[in-house]
């Protein structure tokens, strides 16, 4: 099995727009694997750097462990040929770093490392979690600051000091100021990754301080258009990239944050408007409500 060395896994990534596809459930909230397979073998598409199996879109947070090797290995198995899949790490250390063995055992080519659960953690602390996930495995790892895992510039250099396989830095917090301090640090270090709920609203601020990427949700089911934006973000078309802003991407958004979770939520209503169903979220999260879906039905028309 050949996977994909840290820093061409970085060089890709940041090539090309990234996908965090959904993770399919039935009626009854049991994982759809047949589903999920079906849809990850049809993602392909040009100018798509990477595939996020079991992701913060794909519901990481209610996968239990074994669910998530399955979801890995089936995302492995149908990803498009070229398409390099990264596989989650989380929760406490421990878990986090057997995740991180196992998905190289699966064939992944990287790993996202989400922030560990509940607990808050000093700097060294959070420093130590990253290492202990490096270290764990030969895979690209990229880790996601958000949350109860903030990472300061200074934190950021003395992990990717200490991890060579450290290779990017995904945000989920749109400081821009920490973003500049952690650019400047590092300069072309690592990989850098726009993380927040519809990435493309930071798309062109962040293009202009090297974050050349960012998760796009919204491909899950209006893929050209996601590819469209970023290809006009990309070109610094402002006039493009604002038009598209206004005609949909900042309706959906008022859409998104009508309820908590529903970032989440509404990627699934899209699905659903598109005709290619991934089932219900799981709790804690909420579907949209009929008149909601009802709304971001008539965006996706307009934008497909």
């Amino acid at each position: 099995m050949t996977q994909t060395a840290p820093d061409e896994i970085a060089r890709r990534l940041g090539s090309g727009l990234l996908s965090f596809p959904v993770t399919h459930f039935r009626e009854d909230l049991s994982f759809d694997e047949a589903a999920y397979r079906e849809n990850i073998a049809g993602l392909g598409r040009e100018g798509l750097a990477g595939l996020f199996a079991a992701g913060g879109t794909g519901e990481f947070f209610s996968l239990t462990a074994e669910e998530v090797r399955r979801v890995v290995r089936a995302a492995v198995q149908d990803a498009p040929d070229g398409v390099p899949v990264i596989a989650p790490a989380g929760y406490g250390t421990a878990a986090a770093a057997e995740m991180a063995r196992d998905a190289e055992r699966a064939g992944a080519d990287g790993v996202l490392l989400f922030p560990p659960y509940l607990t808050e953690a000093s700097q060294d602390g959070l420093a130590a979690h990253v290492r202990a996930v490096c270290d764990a495995t030969r895979l690209g790892v990229t880790v996601y600051s958000r949350a109860n895992a903030v990472y300061q510039d200074a934190t950021v250099a003395r992990i990717a000091d200490a991890c060579p396989n450290l290779v990017g830095f995904k945000d989920g917090v749109g400081d821009l100021e920490l973003m500049t301090r952690i650019r400047a640090r590092l300069g072309e270090r690592l990989v850098y990754i726009g993380g927040l709920p519809t990435a493309e609203t930071f798309a062109q601020p962040y293009l202009e301080m090297g974050v050349t990427t960012y998760s796009s949700a919204i491909f899950n089911f209006v893929p050209d258009f996601a590819l469209a934006f970023y290809g006009a973000v990309r070109a610094r078309d402002r006039d493009e990239v604002r038009r598209r802003l206004e005609e949909f991407v900042l309706p959906y958004c008022e859409i998104r944050n009508r309820r908590s979770g529903y970032a989440v939520s509404i990627v699934k209503a899209g699905m659903r408007a598109v005709g290619r169903p991934a089932g219900p979220v799981r709790p804690p999260l909420t579907d949209l409500t009929e008149d909601e879906s009802a709304a971001l039905a008539g965006l996706v028309e307009k934008a497909a």
